[in-house]
C-alpha cells in the first residue's frame, strides 16, 4: 500500500532511502535544513555532495519547509548526524501525532545523556511506534541497487516487520529483530572500531593487525551491549560483525578513511575537515569511553582511541600497550574491571 514518507535529512543515506522507497511507489518528501543544499538538489535532481551521479526522481520532493514534509505523512525517518537527532526531533514536535512510526537510521550514542537514538527519540515522543533501520549498508551502494541487508529493530515484531515489508526489495533485504539495544550499540560502536582500523591502515600495518582489531573491536562492543541489556547474540549478526567489516574494510567508509589520515599524521580536526562529512565515530569514541566507565567494562581498544583522539595521546604507544597488556584467555568475553 502506498505510504506518505517523511525523511529527516538529505545526506548520502537521507537520499539513498527516499530513492529506494520511491522505487516502491511511495510518495517521498526529504527535508533538509540547508536551503541551499535543498535548491541544488532540487535544480539538478543530483545530491552533488553526498551522491554524485546518481540521478533523482522527479517525484521525490526535497523541501527545507519542515511543515511541508511532515504534513499527513504515515512514517517519519530520522537520518540526520546522530548528535543532531535532538534538535530535529525539538523542531518536529509539534507536527508529529501519537500515530506517526518514527524511524531512526542514524548511529551514534549522544554525547552527555549516553542516550542511544530510541531513548533520546522516546523522550520526545514515548507514544510513538518506534523501529530502528541498521546493518552494513553504504549509501552509494544502496543508491545504485546493489544487493544489501539490513535489520529492522523494534520491541514490537509486528512493527519491525511493518517497516521490513516497507523497505525490501529484490536488491535489499531486510531482517527483523527485538534486540533495539543490541542493534543500536553495535551500530554505534563499529564507528569507534571502524577510526582504529584506518588508523591501523594509516600507520602502514597490514591484514593481521586489521583482523585482530576488528576480532577484539567486536568483543569489546559486545560486553558493553551485554552490560546494558543486549542480546549478545545480536552482535554476531549484521548490526555487530556485519557492519563491523563493511566500515572497517570500506573506503566508502568515512570513519576508515578519517582514521587513515590520523594514522599518517595528520591531526583529528583536520583529518575530519578533510572528510568534509560528519564522521560518526569522532563522537561515538567519547560516549563509548564514558559507557564503559559507567557499567565498569573492559575496553583497551576504547580507551587507548580515547586517549589519542583527545589526549594527544602517542600512536605507536597507544599500539604498544595494547600489545603488551596482561596475557588473557581468549573467550573472557564478560570481563568487568574490578
Amino acid at each position: 500500500m502506498k505510504k506518505k514518507i517523511a525523511i529527516m535529512g538529505a545526506g548520502s543515506w537521507g537520499t539513498a532511502i527516499a530513492i529506494t522507497l520511491n522505487g516502491k511507489g511511495h510518495e517521498v518528501v526529504v527535508w533538509d535544513r540547508f536551503s541551499e543544499h535543498v535548491k541544488s538538489i532540487n535544480e539538478t535532481r543530483e545530491n552533488a555532495f553526498s551522491l554524485p551521479g546518481i540521478k533523482i526522481d522527479d517525484r521525490i520532493i526535497f523541501t527545507d519547509d519542515i511543515g511541508k514534509c511532515l504534513v499527513n505523512a504515515e512514517i517519519v525517518i530520522l537520518a540526520v548526524a546522530s548528535q543532531g537527532v535532538r534538535s530535529t526531533l525539538e523542531m518536529i514536535k509539534p507536527e508529529i501525532m501519537k500515530n506517526k512510526i518514527i524511524v531512526n537510521v542514524s548511529k551514534g550514542i549522544e554525547i552527555g545523556t549516553l542516550k542511544r537514538m530510541s531513548e533520546v527519540v522516546k523522550e520526545f515522543f514515548p507514544s510513538n511506534p518506534f523501529v530502528a533501520l541498521s546493518g552494513p549498508s553504504h549509501a552509494e551502494e544502496v543508491s545504485r541497487g546493489m544487493p544489501t541487508t539490513l535489520v529492522a529493530a523494534s520491541e514490537e515484531l509486528e512493527l519491525a516487520e511493518l517497516i521490513q515489508d516497507l523497505f525490501i526489495t529484490d536488491r535489499l533485504r531486510v531482517y527483523t529483530n527485538t534486540d533495539v539495544c543490541g542493534v543500536e550499540v553495535g551500530a554505534s560502536l563499529k564507528n569507534v572500531i571502524a577510526l582504529g582500523a584506518g588508523i591501523s591502515d594509516g600507520l602502514g600495518y597490514g591484514d593481521n593487525a586489521k583482523a585482530a582489531l576488528m576480532t577484539r573491536g567486536i568483543v569489546e562492543i559486545a560486553r558493553l551491549g551485554e552490560a546494558m541489556k543486549a542480546d549478545i547474540n545480536t552482535f554476531t549478526g549484521l548490526t555487530g560483525i556485519g557492519d563491523l567489516i563493511v566500515t572497517c574494510t570500506s573506503m566508502h567508509s568515512r570513519n576508515r578513511r578519517c582514521g587513515i589520515l590520523i594514522g599518517e599524521g595528520m591531526k583529528m580536526d583536520d583529518a575530519v575537515k578533510k572528510i568534509g562529512m560528519v564522521v560518526e565515530g569522532i563522537y561515538t569514541i567519547k560516549s563509548a569511553f564514558e559507557l564503559a566507565k559507567k557499567y565498569s567494562v573492559e575496553m583497551p581498544i576504547v580507551d587507548e582511541l580515547y586517549r589519542v583522539l583527545y589526549e594527544n595521546h602517542d600512536v605507536e604507544k597507544s599500539v604498544n600497550n595494547l600489545m603488551t597488556r596482561s596475557k588473557r584467555h581468549e573467550m573472557e568475553m564478560t570481563m568487568r574491571i574490578k
